[in-house]
């Protein structure tokens, strides 16, 4: 059969090409729209149902919303694993379903099952799907400057025009806000008033309520013309409300609410604080990207909106990032593609070192992106996008790829030294058929050699997955074009001058060189498998030894810093922490930017407590070391000591004793004065404040 189809590829040379370049222009096309990330996603298929239940505590909220939710979820087909979490205020619930489960199909079983369960929660519950997004969604953070602006105004200008611009962009799941103050009317009662008027409280709240709407009546002709009659009753102001009259005093005047109660506006419970820099409390957004989407693209769309509505922001306010994806996304792919073209001239410069031909090189080097084209449309054609794992799986087998090529190219010039005269495309089915057959079979064998890494479950499987089939697919196309292309390619290319493998000098030398080792080898065969045998056993010595991790170190430009402080701490305190934390990270000449945030974002995805800090430290390009270097960044040029050695070395100096020492003295002063760390006095560390720190994933 393989036979018969290297005949007839031969037969129908034109064709054959014809077929290449359709593949070749087609896959550069659906090259331009693959999604690309930097790595794949781990996140298992998961619906996130989030309940906003004001002003209860934590075990109320996990009796009435919380255990009943998960007890129902239960039931859900083809379900995994129900999690629940309960907070003040607020519950979530997280179904996993089993792998392959599509996304919005398990989405819209988890609504039938909550609308079958909402008569059974309380009323003031009010429960909602998260968004279809996953736990690296986390594509894209930004804060607010603006000198003069109140955190109040700047939430404001976030909730109300950013926010809405941003959503609409496609791809973008939902933009959360961050720190700041959410403005509310509130009525704060006097207990005296009430007792000295004989009000209740539930009379105000209920007065309250009723009066701040609008009404609608008939319609009434005037002169011709019907006008439609409406009642106005929608709060404006402060006034207003004090206005609201609660009932009948002993004498007859009608008691308001101003009459019991001071009316003032102020802010909304808050969960979450920001800041940036050190320099204080700031307001910001996450952008969190959809499920399947391209992050590349979502980043740019972002970028884009945001420079569109910068005219129409107020004066003085503009939008910082303090978290951006597309950085490592380019850098990744840019690497991979480097590696990529390096490993192709490597293999050129090989083939035309010892075939002394260029041309004989080129039909090698051909079948290389054609294969990589083949495997890259399959894997966007199953949905995968291209990330460090699989064009990780090209970069493995690039050498392999061209191994049936070499071979049938060296069998060719055998043929063309030993039969000169025979005609030039016999020779070329001739040398095809003796060895593409055998060719074609070990191509498949190394396909299949993948295909334990497909039983992978879970993280794993999804981590190497990408791998494995752009691996396995690069390698079938490079057997299928072994067998088709490439015949074709050696009939146009392979004419002139062909030198004897004699009279190539790097091949006599290879020849002296190897046929005494093996000559020794098959003499002393015992001694030999002996020796391998020994080598085996004592690389088990380090292997027994071997650290692990689950993915391997990634220069990434940024630190994530996750600081965790006591469960009780005040909003106050963990907002003087903060801006510590921050200040001090900021002394680092390697730190470009800090961002961090205490407490959760106004989203379903991010759960956080208030006594868990994520601190996003952004480097300076000149110091993003590569992971794993022990070098340090350059000398700053001007005398002193150089800068800490990378960036374990920036997180290992800020768990120093200063870092411990300035909390402790911000703890101490109740006024919350002069945080700048003072120099380390190797005191004892006091705070209770524990650190630790991991690089930042595309957070989740």
């Amino acid at each position: 059969m393989i036979e018969r189809l290297i005949a007839w590829s031969i037969r129908r040379r034109e064709l054959v090409a014809l077929g290449a370049v359709f593949v070749l222009v087609a896959g550069i096309q659906l090259l331009r729209t693959m999604p690309v990330d930097a790595i794949p996603d781990l996140s298992d298929t998961q619906v996130i149902v989030y309940t906003d239940y004001p002003g209860q505590a934590p075990q109320v909220v996990e009796d009435q919303v919380t255990y009943p939710l998960l007890t129902t979820f239960l039931a859900v087909p083809k379900v995994k694993v129900v999690r629940g979490q309960s907070m003040f205020s607020s519950s979530f619930v997280y179904v996993i379903f089993q792998d392959g489960t599509d996304l919005y199909w398990a989405r819209s079983r988890v609504l039938e099952y909550l609308n079958a369960i909402q008569s059974r929660l309380p009323a003031g519950a009010k429960t909602r799907l998260g968004p279809d997004a996953t736990g690296v969604g986390w594509v894209y953070q930004y804060a607010f400057e603006g000198p003069g602006y109140s955190p109040d105004r700047l939430r404001s200008i976030q909730d109300f025009q950013v926010r809405y611009a941003l959503q609409s962009v496609p791809g973008v799941a939902e933009v959360a806000s961050l720190g700041g103050f959410v403005r509310q009317y509130q009525v704060l009662l006097d207990p005296a008033r009430l007792l000295a008027y004989g009000a209740t409280a539930r009379q105000v709240i209920n007065a309250v309520r009723g009066a701040n709407q609008d009404v609608g009546a008939r319609t009434v002709e005037v002169a011709g013309s019907d006008y439609a009659i409406r009642g106005l009753g929608y709060f404006r102001g402060v006034g207003d409300i004090e206005k609201v009259a609660i009932g009948v005093g002993k004498d007859g005047r009608p008691v308001r609410v101003g009459d019991v109660a001071r009316v003032t506006i102020g802010p909304d419970l808050r969960l979450g604080i920001a800041e940036r820099d050190g320099r204080g409390e700031a307001v910001g957004g996450v952008v969190v990207m959809r499920y399947g989407e391209n992050a590349l693209r979502v980043i740019d769309g972002v970028k884009q909106r945001i420079a569109e509505i910068a005219p129409a922001l107020p004066a003085g306010v503009r939008i910082v990032p303090t978290y951006d994806r597309s950085d490592l996304i380019h850098g990744s792919i840019k690497t991979l593609w480097r590696t990529l073209l390096e490993e192709s001239v490597i293999v050129a410069l090989v083939c035309a070192a010892f075939l002394l031909h260029a041309r004989s090189a080129l039909v090698a080097i051909a079948t290389l992106p054609l294969g990589i084209l083949v495997s890259l449309t399959v894997t966007r054609w199953l949905g995968i996008n291209g990330n460090i794992m699989s064009l990780g799986g090209i970069a493995i087998a690039i050498g392999a790829m061209i191994d049936a090529a070499i071979v049938m190219l060296e069998n060719l010039h055998k043929h063309v030294e030993h039969e000169p005269d025979r005609p030039h495309w016999e020779r070329v089915f001739a040398a095809a058929r003796e060895v593409g057959p055998a060719l074609f079979m070990s191509l498949i064998i190394i396909t299949l050699s993948f295909l334990p890494v497909f039983t992978l479950e879970d993280q794993e499987g999804r981590l190497f997955r990408p791998l494995a089939l752009t691996k396995t697919f690069a390698m079938a196309a490079a057997a299928l074009l072994s067998v088709t292309l490439v015949p074709a390619l050696m009939g146009w290319f392979v004419k002139g001058k062909i030198r004897a493998e004699t009279e190539n000098p790097l091949n006599r030398w290879a020849l002296r060189l190897y046929r005494p080792v093996l000559q020794w080898a098959l003499r002393a065969r015992w001694l030999v498998l002996g020796g391998a045998a020994g080598v085996l056993l004592v690389t088990l010595l380090p292997l027994a030894s071997l650290g692990g991790e689950f993915m391997p170190p990634l220069n990434e430009g940024s630190l994530m810093y996750m600081p965790n402080t006591l469960p009780a701490l005040s909003l106050t305190t963990q907002r003087r922490l903060l801006h510590v934390e921050d200040s001090i990270l900021m002394t680092f000449p390697e730190v470009a930017s800090v961002w961090g945030k205490a407490g959760r974002a106004n989203t379903a995805t991010d759960w956080a407590p208030m006594s868990m800090v994520e601190t996003v430290v952004n480097l300076k390009p000149e110091f993003r070391v590569a992971a794993g270097d022990d070098a340090g960044p350059p000398d700053r040029g001007d005398g002193s000591a150089p800068a800490p050695h990378g960036r374990r070395q920036l997180v290992d100096d800020a768990d120093q004793e200063p870092h411990g020492h300035a909390l402790d003295r911000c703890a101490d002063d109740p006024r919350g004065q002069d945080l700048r760390p003072r120099p380390p006095d190797h005191s004892a560390d006091r705070s209770g404040y524990r650190a630790r720190a991991r690089a930042a994933p595309g957070h989740g």
